[in-house]
């Protein structure tokens, strides 16, 4: 059944333009062409790459963002209540106003000290900035080092600056060593984001990440397969020019460089535009669709890899329309957010950060914040500091 299933699988009308085959793929002559089985190199490489992944955010993430003066906001742990825990875990961390009313007769707690108890639960669990420093760092490092690499593979390429070269004599086009490493390494970082993925911060755009990653891999792979290396890397490319750009603005968020993040943010914003809105539909979207078949019929492969680019390139659409969000709110306030893609990440600044304790005297009366009192013994106690003196007025 194996064999049966295997041999349907690869038939060349999936893959391969009419009057091609497997075989004239086959290495010959000194000249070395691309097979799916070189593939599977990048599921022990991806296990290697988290295995580097670790060991970089542990020894050099970690300390680095303890160097620049980054530190993690200290949150006590919330008083347990066993009925609120519970519906904390099964029932949803945002409780209806209905469903708070309830919890608050049940506990003999009044409403405004449950909505605060949750919100304190939610903030017990967000993740600290040193934990989203390493992440960013990482992914920052590798899409720096990715698009670097990809410039050198193929800037004496002629498809590069003109993408209709990638269909030369397609599909017996030989592969070079460089092109595969290249092509193995992305795959392998893609497959190792995948693994991570439920462990790592957990964004509002989560499923579109899961899609996203997905969309990559299948990408990858299939381009491989098919011996579509040369427009699959300008598409590998074109995403590694704006990527690592994101990762710095995260960085200098979290570390409070607000006008360098600002500057950062605005050069990302036109690089994100330029290559996923302008160059990624007339470039690699209108070779794909068009050139690609100028002397060639229309094949299987042809419509599932151009397929896979629409889905990528609604994403593009997606992002774009949160970036844009962004900008508008820079625009306003005159300063990013807190939280670099606040409208998509879960951030420290949420609203669902539990709200500051109001301070309460003795007598029970509560003290606001910026608001003294006006008379009694307790203002001249107050006006006495640790070491026994009195504040001058």
């Amino acid at each position: 059944m194996w064999s049966s299933l295997n041999e349907w699988l690869w038939q060349d009308r999936f893959w391969l333009p009419a009057n091609n085959s497997w075989a004239d793929l086959e290495d010959r002559d000194g000249l070395v062409y691309p097979h799916p089985r070189d593939m599977l190199m990048a599921l022990p490489l991806a296990l290697v790459l988290l295995a580097v992944r670790f060991t970089f955010e542990r020894f050099v993430g970690l300390p680095l963002s303890r160097w620049l003066g980054l530190r993690s906001q200290t949150r006590r742990l919330v008083k347990p209540i066993a009925a609120l825990e519970k519906h904390f875990l099964t029932e949803g961390q945002r409780p209806t106003e209905p469903q708070m009313t309830l919890l608050a007769a049940q506990c003999g707690l009044t409403l405004r000290q449950t909505q605060h108890w949750f919100r304190r639960r939610r903030d017990q669990d967000r993740p600290c900035l040193s934990k989203k420093f390493c992440e960013a760092s990482w992914r920052f490092v590798f899409y720096l080092c990715s698009f670097i690499g990809g410039l050198l593979v193929l800037y004496h390429e002629s498809w590069l600056w003109t993408p209709v070269m990638c269909w030369d004599n397609y599909p017996k086009q030989t592969l070079k060593l460089a092109l595969y490493h290249w092509y193995l390494m992305e795959l392998s970082f893609y497959i190792s984001l995948l693994i991570t993925l439920p462990f790592d911060i957990k964004r509002k755009d989560f499923k579109e990440q899961v899609v996203h990653h997905f969309i990559t891999i299948t990408l990858i792979v299939f381009s491989y397969s098919a011996n579509l290396l040369r427009i699959g890397s300008l598409v590998l490319l074109l995403h590694d020019s704006s990527d690592f750009l994101l990762e710095a603005c995260k960085l200098f968020n979290y570390t409070h460089w607000r006008r360098t993040c600002d500057t950062l943010f605005i050069i990302f914003s036109l690089v994100f535009f330029y290559t996923r809105l302008v160059l990624f539909p007339t470039e690699i979207i209108y070779t794909t669709y068009y050139e690609s078949i100028a002397n060639l019929e229309p094949f299987f492969s042809y419509y599932f890899f151009n397929t896979l680019l629409m889905l990528l390139q609604l994403l593009h659409v997606f992002w774009s329309c949160l970036i844009l969000r962004m900008i508008y709110s820079f625009m306003k306030k005159g300063q990013m957010e807190k939280d670099i893609r606040s409208d998509v990440e879960d951030s420290d600044s949420s609203d669902g950060e539990a709200a500051p304790e109001v301070p309460r005297l003795k007598n029970g009366a509560a003290h606001q914040p910026g608001v003294a009192p006006t008379d009694g013994p307790r203002i001249r106690a107050a006006g006495r500091v640790a070491n026994g003196h009195t504040r001058a007025t």
